[in-house]
């Protein structure tokens, strides 16, 4: 699986190990494979590749994530395309291309 780096993203997720069940909806619904099992518990293996898109604490059934959905790369581009608008997260790539990192404005300033 290809991982997508988000600059600053992953900021606002937080997990509750103590209130983790280890049922694994965290894995089969992040589309970046943020999480992982260990022990029987979930834990935040590739935080940089989250996008803050909130699948992951909408779904937990025990509440044992966090995450302030709506304020990541996705959020934005979603947003564009719902006002009719060119998707943008202001990041400097070009999301049409394959993958958010395909083109950048400021390749010093990395993606999302």
């Amino acid at each position: 699986m290809r991982r997508w780096s988000y600059l600053n993203n992953g900021a606002s997720l937080a997990l509750d190990a103590a209130a983790c069940v280890g049922c694994g909806a965290c894995l089969e619904l992040c589309p970046h494979g943020v999480f992982s099992l260990e022990a029987g518990k979930a834990r935040i293996a590739h935080r940089e590749s989250c996008m803050e898109c909130g699948a992951c604490a909408g779904n937990c059934p025990t509440g044992a994530l966090s995450v302030k959905a709506g304020v990541g790369c996705a959020a934005a581009v979603i947003n564009g395309l719902i006002r009719g608008t060119a998707p943008s997260c202001d990041c400097g790539c070009d999301h049409d291309e394959e993958g958010p990192s395909a083109k950048r404005a400021d390749p010093s300033r990395g993606c999302c």
